[in-house]
């Protein structure tokens, strides 16, 4: 689930670790993908085979401190909270990136705006 990666990317960023190993899962995967795009993390690299794959993920730092300052989960199991594209904000006054879960895949909050398209609210990251 996508917030154990999470927690885990923070966590590991604490501490300065250069790399983390995380089980595959292919929605952690594009989300991991997102937050490369975004420089949030260095580098992503698929390992293993069959249900041994794990995901290889190379942190990204800013002089000695870890490049994601905060994260906020939004969706819960037990409450799903969902946005409409008109009423999509900036996060952080656009430091931020926000992660949904629409029809047409996992996107940005940004792309889901230019996409017209709405759904999941995951989580804020910045």
């Amino acid at each position: 689930m996508y917030t154990d990666l999470l927690t885990k990317l923070k966590n590991a960023q604490a501490v300065k670790k250069e790399n983390i190993k995380v089980a595959y899962l292919k929605m952690d995967e594009k989300i991991l993908e997102l937050l490369k795009e975004n420089d949030y993390i260095e580098d992503i690299e698929r390992k293993g085979k069959g249900t041994k794959r794990v995901l290889d993920i190379k942190l990204k730092y800013h002089n000695d401190k870890g490049v994601i300052d905060g994260i906020k989960f939004i969706s819960k199991p037990s409450r799903r909270l969902y946005i409409g594209h008109k009423e999509i904000k900036p996060v952080r006054h656009g430091y931020g990136l926000l992660i949904l879960s629409t029809p047409k895949g996992i996107l940005t909050g940004k792309e889901a705006k230019k996409m017209k398209v709405g759904g999941e609210m995951l989580f804020e990251i910045w």
